[in-house]
């Protein structure tokens, strides 16, 4: 089946500035996928090239199998099958919840109008506010209006800018799932873009990391935490730190933790020195180890607790404990390393070796 979304080669500038340079994915019908990376990165002007707000000046945008931006051509936004949530929200005052979400189903006849604007909003759970205005509800059903206006006229494509920026933590978190569930119920295809991983890893199939306007990786949030392509991506993806290592085999490298022995072969020189990648669910506790460290902070998060921990060569690691394993700042603690994926990088004098 081909690809729902493709972009190929794409280019977009601002004055004589390339913002995104040659950027390639691709996005498969029903898939939820996420643009991210730091601020200006270039994923929202990915997002406005896809809606038709920002022109391509080489490469192409084709939406099943037609072209809606090139070099040479550009669908005009409102004739593209696209909707858009944007992240204030965007919606008309002097309209009631149920005036806005229809306000793109004009060309439908009163009945079917109606029908699907009661459809909606018993879709985000809105059917008693239907007369109510946007300024009598609050920032996320606010937000549940815009996604229900979006996808009343049944695009192809919904792209969600920054959604839930706006909103407190808790209800982010609770808001992009009832969203993911919404657009899965209705086999919807979505980007997102945000620079909230913990967001793109509960909501999305596939993340796109982006930096300077090109796709450093696109692939299942699964693989970017734990086969990160580059340093990029393994520092801006999740936590962890570098420890130094000296390569024994293709597959095993001496470290100050231990030998280890990773889930792939690395073709440098035995010998070759080299950083590799620690994440704090890779580092457990262990009375029986001869590795030692001090405990130096502690953040709680409820079910888990945080450490940073100092190893004898004054090495910085990072280990998550169950949070009923409470340790005090000053502790000295046996730790192992538990890894089954290894990812490593070669090293040179301008590696980091800091905690992500």
């Amino acid at each position: 089946m081909p690809p729902l979304l493709s972009i190929d080669n794409l280019t977009c500038r601002y004055d004589s500035t390339d913002i995104i340079a040659g950027l390639s994915l691709k996005l498969n019908e029903g898939d939820i996928a996420c643009l991210l990376g730091p601020s200006g990165c270039g994923k929202s002007t990915i997002l406005r090239a896809i809606a038709g707000f920002h022109p391509a000046s080489k490469g192409s945008i084709s939406l099943r199998d037609q072209i809606i931006s090139s070099e040479n051509e550009s669908l005009a936004p409102e004739k593209r099958p696209v909707g858009m949530v944007f992240q204030d929200y965007a919606l008309f005052p002097h309209m009631t919840i149920a005036q806005n979400i229809g306000y793109g189903l004009n060309k439908m006849s009163r009945n079917i109008r109606n029908k699907k604007i009661t459809e909606m909003l018993e879709l985000v759970n809105l059917s008693d506010f239907a007369q109510r205005y946007p300024h009598e509800l609050s920032g996320g059903q606010q937000q549940r209006v815009s996604l229900a206006r979006a996808m009343a006229p049944e695009p192809s494509l919904i792209l969600l800018d920054e959604p839930f920026s706006n909103l407190d933590v808790e209800l982010r978190k609770r808001l992009s799932l009832n969203i993911r569930d919404i657009l899965k119920s209705l086999n919807m295809t979505a980007i997102l873009v945000t620079h909230d991983q913990q967001e793109a890893f509960a909501m999305c199939d596939h993340i796109g990391v982006i930096k300077d306007g090109t796709v450093q990786q696109w692939d299942t949030p699964y693989n970017l935490y734990h086969e990160p392509v580059n340093r990029f991506v393994a520092n801006f993806v999740g936590q962890g730190c570098f420890i130094k290592g000296k390569q024994l085999t293709h597959v095993a490298f001496e470290t100050e933790l231990g030998v280890i022995e990773g889930n792939r072969a690395y073709q440098w020189p035995n010998g070759s020195h080299v950083d590799i990648l620690v994440r704090p669910d890779d580092i457990i506790f262990n009375p029986k180890s001869s590795i030692s460290a001090n405990v130096i902070s502690k953040t709680f998060a409820g079910t888990s607790t945080l450490y940073r921990l100092k190893l004898s060569s004054s090495t910085i690691v990072e280990g998550l404990f169950p949070s009923h394993q409470d340790l005090h700042i000053g502790n000295q603690i046996n730790i192992s390393l538990v890894a089954d994926h290894l990812i490593a990088f070669k090293w040179s004098e301008h590696s980091s070796k800091k905690s992500i």
